[in-house]
């Protein structure tokens, strides 16, 4: 149960409320306006019928003098069954001389003529309401004539009276659609709150549970629970590459000042404890290599050095990194095949795609054995450009292909081999900065490294 109170301090029944205001509002002027138009040709149809009656009862004085007029008054009387009209002709004394009234009414505003009243009905003992022109005729004779408006008024008060019900009714239903809108709302909130709150207090596992209806609230745990795998993959990432570290690091430091305890106690001359120096500082080169590495990496990964990028040559940028591994090729006695598409360009650091192109070919030299052949190729299919390595070397399982793209990941195949297992984790970290899909397939016999740039 949601308490009242975070019931009331919530946006979703604020914007309810206003929402409701709005809408009242507009149904308020949306009944003003039926009524202000209703009750104004009601009254201007009575306008216009007591006018008329006028104009023909002075065109019958003038016609048929005071006798005529008074016969006409009597017998527009009696046809007048439900006395809808009212009639009076007065002398200059206003004592009346035809018509249904008894005495001459009280006019509250004789200015224009036109005048409102309440007059007693002696049959049904009930007020009515009448609208009345006053007229003067020739002869100095007073001519009232009017209008039973009573049913008029009746109808404008229920249109008053629904107007008022209506927007009560407009409130009630709004105001109630306003808090069961904030209680299925916030109880949708609360999930993610109380899932939140678990993550929060250490368990990484928990995720915001999805009612598979497809709305917005469904989207955003998805987008939430993505974001929290990527957290825990993230983190899990972290305490891997930690772990690594303090595993892949501590052989060679402890190599090295095991070297200096043995070295420095027997080195006597200067030449000694130069090769000493010498050793230890490639060792030290060796460690930097790797912690550039990772540096290279997380730059990568957190994308800062996107900023960094320019229209890159790829064709050009691929021969040079060719031309640089063809003498270790030829050394190694294997051939290198190079088949670039000229012209090729893609907007990217410089760089950094030198640099992993530089990690597969030096892999595929490492791994390939004498008399082996490697394929460096640029290929401009209809998805966009694609840079391939290929070699003839014992290659990857495909169970293994994901893995060996982490941080020090390296098969069993290859612990004897120099190397800190962070050549294709940055391939992947290059790959993934500049948007690229890195794939490895095999070649048949050997592997298949291909960085696929989508079209800009």
């Amino acid at each position: 149960m949601i308490p009242t109170n975070k019931l009331l301090r919530s946006s979703t029944l604020r914007l309810s409320i206003i929402h409701m205001a709005a809408f009242g509002l507009s149904v308020l002027v949306l009944l003003w306006f039926i009524y202000s138009s209703t009750a104004g040709f009601m009254e201007r149809q009575t306008d216009e019928t007591i006018n008329a009656e006028i104009q023909g009862l002075a065109e019958q004085y003038s016609q048929l003098g005071l006798t005529g007029l008074i016969r006409v008054i009597k017998s527009r009387v009696a046809k007048d069954k439900a006395g809808q009209s009212v009639y009076l002709l007065t002398d200059w004394k206003f004592n009346p001389l035809a018509g249904n009234l008894g005495e001459w009414p009280k006019f509250r505003d004789t200015g224009s003529g036109w005048s409102d009243a309440t007059l007693e009905d002696t049959e049904n003992f009930e007020p009515r309401r009448v609208r009345m022109r006053y007229f003067l005729l020739p002869g100095n004779f007073h001519l009232v004539v009017g209008r039973d408006v009573s049913e008029r008024v009746k109808v404008e008060r229920l249109i008053i009276d629904a107007l008022v019900w209506g927007l009560a009714i407009t409130v009630v239903l709004g105001g109630a659609g306003g808090i069961l809108t904030s209680r299925w709302m916030l109880k949708r909130i609360d999930v993610i709150n109380r899932a939140s709150r678990e993550i929060m207090n250490g368990d990484l596992s928990r995720r915001i549970p999805n009612r598979g209806t497809g709305d917005e609230f469904d989207r955003l745990a998805e987008s939430l629970n993505a974001m929290l795998d990527q957290i825990v993959r993230l983190m899990d990432g972290v305490r891997q590459v930690s772990n690594n570290i303090a595993h892949d690091l501590r052989g060679p430091l402890n190599r090295i000042r095991s070297g200096l305890e043995i070295s420095l106690p027997n080195a006597t001359t200067t030449e000694e404890f130069r090769n000493v120096i010498e050793h230890t500082i490639a060792s030290i080169d060796n460690l930097l290599q790797i912690f550039n590495a990772l540096l290279t990496i997380a730059q990568a990964e957190s994308g800062t050095r996107r900023q960094d990028f320019e229209d890159t040559d790829l064709t050009a940028l691929a021969a040079d990194v060719a031309e640089l591994y063809e003498p270790l090729a030829e050394e190694k006695d294997l051939s290198l095949d190079v088949s670039l598409t000229r012209g090729v360009t893609v907007p990217g650091n410089r760089h950094l795609l030198s640099q992993a192109l530089a990690n597969l070919l030096d892999n595929a030299v490492k791994y390939t054995p004498a008399g082996g052949r490697l394929i460096l190729s640029l290929t401009t299919p209809a998805t966009g450009p694609e840079l391939a390595v290929a070699d003839s070397g014992p290659g990857i399982p495909a169970a293994d292909r994901d893995r060996v793209l982490e941080r020090f990941a390296r098969l069993e195949s290859s612990r004897n081999t120099p190397g800190s297992g962070l050549g294709l984790s940055l391939v992947a970290a290059v790959a993934g900065l500049h948007r690229a899909e890195l794939r490895l397939e095999d070649n048949h016999p050997g592997l298949r490294v291909v960085l696929a740039f989508g079209r800009a």
